[in-house]
């Protein structure tokens, strides 16, 4: 396998931008994994503080501030049951609405979810597919949110939410226009990642905490009313695969949005279609 690219003697992204496709988010996360040898839940947990510390930022001078955090059936989810854990441990009132049965989450998210359920925090299921009744079961527990975290979806999205999730999305947006201020994992529930064009109902987030670098889609305007601010985590993988894998933001905008690789076309490449490893995400 080549030698990685040395970073910047610096340490800064260099002269431009870098930006990470859809693609490229996987590969990232599967070689920090595979190459480098980073347990994949000590990327979840790094995910869940770069949340914590966002949403903390958000909740700075409100007194009695409520947080409900909406989680999807990946890994995405994951990243939302380890945040809860995180913004519990701050004293922060936090209740949770999960997609699927928290006993139906698998790998790093669920370990996160059996965590959850042994500190018994408030989770509320989807069971039957009655959205609103999980959303209206978990803020009459929890009380009118003040912030909505959105861990449904991530960057492997590729088509519009239907059902379970398309109806919580809804309910995110709901609670937005009733007050409830929104910060989004990785990107918007329904936001395409590379081309920034929501894919049927998308959430609209204040605030979206994007993991390594941005995504290209949140870099365009037309993606603005539904990213907010955008916030980069640090999840901990090395900053080489940043460089190895990340398209500078202006040739991605004027269309040479091809990424590098070992070998782009090769379908046994580290999380891609076809080979054993995919990408946390």
């Amino acid at each position: 396998m080549p030698r990685a690219p040395e970073p910047p003697a610096d340490g800064t992204n260099g002269p431009a931008q870098l930006v990470l496709t859809r693609e490229a988010s996987r590969l990232v996360d599967r070689l920090a994994i595979d190459r480098y040898g980073v347990p994949s839940i000590v990327l979840m947990e790094n995910a869940a503080v770069a949340l914590r510390e966002a949403a903390l930022r958000m909740l700075a001078d409100t007194p009695g501030a409520r947080v409900l955090i909406a989680c999807g059936p990946g890994n995405n989810g994951g990243d939302g049951l380890a945040l809860a854990r995180h913004l519990h441990n701050a004293r922060v009132a936090v209740a949770v609405v999960v997609t699927r049965p928290l006993a139906a989450y698998a790998g790093d998210a669920g370990v996160q979810a059996a965590i959850v359920s042994r500190m018994r925090l408030a989770v509320e299921d989807c069971r039957g597919d009655d959205v609103a009744g999980a959303f209206g079961r978990a803020t009459a527990r929890l009380g009118a949110p003040t912030l909505v975290v959105d861990a449904l979806l991530g960057t492997g999205q590729t088509e519009p939410a239907r059902g379970t999730v398309l109806a919580a999305i809804q309910e995110v947006n709901r609670l937005r226009t009733a007050g409830a201020r929104v910060l989004a994992v990785d990107l918007p529930s329904g936001l395409d990642a590379d081309t920034g064009e929501p894919m049927g109902e998308t959430v609209r987030a204040q605030v979206t905490v994007t993991m390594v670098a941005p995504k290209p889609g949140l870099l365009l305007l037309r993606a603005q009313a539904y990213a907010g601010e955008i916030v980069v985590g640090d999840i901990g993988a090395p900053v080489e695969l940043l460089h190895e894998l990340g398209v500078p933001a202006s040739a991605f905008a004027a269309g040479r949005g091809a990424h590098a690789t070992d070998d782009p076309a090769a379908p046994d490449a580290p999380g891609r279609p076809g080979s054993s490893g995919a990408g946390r995400r």
